[in-house]
């Protein structure tokens, strides 16, 4: 049996080593449309840009894997009816069994402006390496980013650390927005702290430069000039490739509960480019942009895919969780922020500086949230996957002597 994984970073090569460690010893093929052997992205907008760690530092240790690398060969289609990946060059990869986990990329600028010089999004190794280059160019540039979720956040408090001008912009009336008020509004406050120039609730309406980027415009008519720009305006999955394959696309690839493909036997997805239903949205369908969700999902399809037809296959239930370091800050957060009607300080230090939060929905806790409370996370995880009421939870930390402390109650609800 031919298994082929279509995407060579985290969660295609998670899938490899799953299907190896299953007993797969059949062909074993991994496409990638880059260049390079599969790596870890997280240090891209952080370790390796500040120049705090190298290329080779981010590289995932994979020599001992019996597998047929195919890289820098982007997948262009997908013939379901003769089980066929077709290849850049127009050459056919048959399978048995495959595995799709393209991921994402970064959405571009495309307003006024777009194309100029010295613009930049960040999402793979080159992206980081040529963003780290503009960085550290002498004389020292003004950064302009554009965008202040997770990547945005992490390019800024980068730059800082090279001790660059940076302003930060986004539309919204607070950093990263998905995680809500609270967790917004400390990511305010220790950006200001540390010098960086918030523009929140501010749209831009072009880059302005003559061949190079000179400036961000925004709605109200004010001119941030900047030298270097970054884009961070969230990511796009890579299913263009898919187009025309019959696969149900939604943005990303529809799934059942197992990670199959919906109506196309053999076939599954993993990472930032499955979408499958999940028992804390009520059955509907999420899809997660991070690395814990494209490790634990790679290793599901990876294992499924090589199943025998008869086999039992768990549904995926994992509870998302995804972290941003920032600073001295190590924010976390798991379950599903997004969907808490109400968020709640259940934990914290009497400096104020390590923190838990809770978000609550229809009294149940769907979503816990930290600052530098690391070690607390995995206890909440177990709690949001049993889904445990709000009530239930504070009776536990009110007996749990490993908690941080709680809030008075006037400070407890925000």
């Amino acid at each position: 049996m031919r298994l082929v994984v279509v995407g060579a970073s985290l969660a295609g090569l998670r899938a490899a080593r799953a299907a190896r460690g299953a007993g797969h010893d059949g062909e074993l093929v991994v496409v990638g449309a880059e260049r390079h052997p599969p790596y870890t992205r997280p240090p891209l907008s952080k370790e390796l840009l500040a120049g705090v760690q190298e290329a080779d530092a981010c590289a995932f240790p994979c020599d001992d894997l019996d597998v047929t690398w195919r890289l820098g060969e982007p997948a262009t289609g997908l013939d379901l009816a003769a089980r066929e990946v077709v290849l850049e060059g127009g050459e056919r990869i048959g399978f048995d069994r495959l595995v799709i986990a393209t991921g994402c990329r970064a959405r571009e600028w495309t307003g006024p402006g777009a194309g100029l010089d010295g613009v930049h999004t960040i999402r793979d190794l080159d992206d980081a390496l040529a963003l780290r280059a503009a960085l550290t160019a002498e004389p020292a540039p003004r950064l302009a980013v554009v965008g202040a979720g997770f990547v945005g956040c992490e390019v800024a408090a980068a730059a800082r650390a090279l001790g660059l001008d940076v302003t930060l912009v986004d539309v919204a009336p607070l950093p990263m927005p998905a995680l809500g008020p609270l967790l917004g509004e400390h990511c305010a406050r220790m950006h200001r702290e540390r010098g960086v120039d918030l523009r929140l609730g501010a749209g831009i309406v072009a880059l302005r430069g003559d061949g190079r980027v000179e400036a961000v415009e925004l709605e109200d008519g004010t001119r941030i000039e900047a030298d270097v720009v970054v884009v961070a305006l969230g990511a796009i999955p890579n299913t263009e490739w898919l187009a025309g394959s019959g696969l149900e696309l939604d943005p990303g690839v529809v799934c059942d509960a197992h990670l199959a493909a919906a109506g196309a036997p053999g076939v599954y997805a993993a990472g930032d480019v499955a979408s499958w239903p999940h028992p804390l949205a009520g059955g509907a369908r999420i899809r997660v942009e991070h690395w814990t969700n494209a490790a634990e999902q790679g290793t599901v399809a990876g294992r499924h895919a090589v199943a025998g037809d008869d086999a039992e296959r768990a549904p995926y239930v994992a509870v998302p969780s995804f972290w941003s370091d920032q600073y001295d800050a190590k924010i976390q957060a798991i379950g599903l922020p997004r969907l808490a009607e109400r968020v709640e300080v259940v934990e914290r230090t009497p400096e104020g500086d390590r923190f838990v939060a809770v978000g609550e929905r229809d009294g149940r806790v769907v979503a816990a949230l930290a600052v530098n409370g690391a070690r607390r996370l995995p206890w909440y995880r177990r709690r949001v996957a049993d889904g445990v009421a709000l009530d239930a939870l504070r009776e536990e930390l009110a007996g749990d002597p490993k908690a941080l402390g709680a809030p008075a109650p006037q400070e407890a609800v925000r």
